[in-house]
């Protein structure tokens, strides 16, 4: 315990050393001492995405983040560092796949109709949709389905991240909706509150793999292999149930938005 203090005795006395001071060797210091947050967050990231894409051009998004969470981390509220950096790590990261076009339109479109699908059905039914009800709806055979499951497996990984929300001035992401960034309008909280309740709610009614999946791989930290292993799956089949799962918790999110927006 003792140790854990003084370690962030310390870092704080870093940061003031930079911020306060401008001191450059200290800036460089705390860069190399957050640098692998960087690699941690690629590996993570670069599962399941297409083998065109570079994990160096992950990699070098990543460090951009990385300064731009330096930057603006408010170190005197006494909070870890890792958490907010790794968001800010992860959403250039996205960012800049994006930018590039790793996701072709047709992928885009597809992840759309599926996304429609469970949010129509499960609002219909007040139930998790099953695979059958699915491909119905999409007027799809089951083998069609997990096909364009496996299609768009990768899109559920821009997912979270994508905007619920376009008021004139302020942007809110899925992400941001369960993530703590240092400044919050206080005008939001009750908003965002709703919307992690909502979210919560949405992983609680998860068929019961799908929500093995999302608490291994978001709150273990588990690969998408280890889960494989673990479940006794094949990791394309895990991949699949991973898509589903953030589309129903999409799908409950988007309504979300138009609860609030009519509020």
């Amino acid at each position: 315990m003792m140790a854990r203090k003084s370690k962030k005795t310390l870092d704080i006395e870093k940061w003031k050393r930079w911020r306060e001071e401008g001191d450059r060797q200290t800036e460089i210091e705390l860069v190399e001492q957050y640098l692998p947050l960087v690699n941690y967050v690629a590996n993570r990231l670069s599962i399941g995405l297409p083998d065109t894409v570079d994990k160096e051009d992950l990699i070098s998004f990543g460090r951009l983040g990385l300064l731009d969470a330096l930057k603006k981390f408010d170190y005197t509220r006494g909070l870890q560092f890792e958490t907010y950096g790794m968001w800010r790590i992860r959403g250039a990261m996205i960012d800049g796949l994006r930018e590039n076009d790793v996701l072709p339109r047709s992928i885009r479109d597809k992840a759309k109709k599926i996304e429609e699908a469970y949010a129509q059905l499960e609002q219909q039914n007040l139930r998790a949709a099953t695979d059958e009800e699915v491909s119905r709806h999409l007027n799809i055979s089951l083998a069609e389905l997990n096909q364009t499951m496996q299609d768009v497996s990768f899109a559920s990984v821009f997912s979270l991240d994508e905007p619920i929300q376009d008021d004139e001035d302020q942007k809110h992401s899925r992400q941001s909706v369960i993530m703590d960034e240092h400044a919050e309008r206080p005008e939001l909280a009750l908003h965002k509150d709703q919307q992690k309740r909502i979210l919560a709610e949405a992983i609680e009614r998860l068929p019961p793999k799908e929500r093995t999946i999302i608490s291994l791989f978001y709150y273990e930290e588990c690969s998408l292999t280890e889960i494989a292993e673990i479940m006794g799956l094949s990791a394309s089949r895990i991949s699949q149930l991973h898509s589903k799962a953030i589309f129903r918790m999409r799908g409950a999110l988007a309504r979300a938005k138009d609860y609030l927006l009519n509020e």
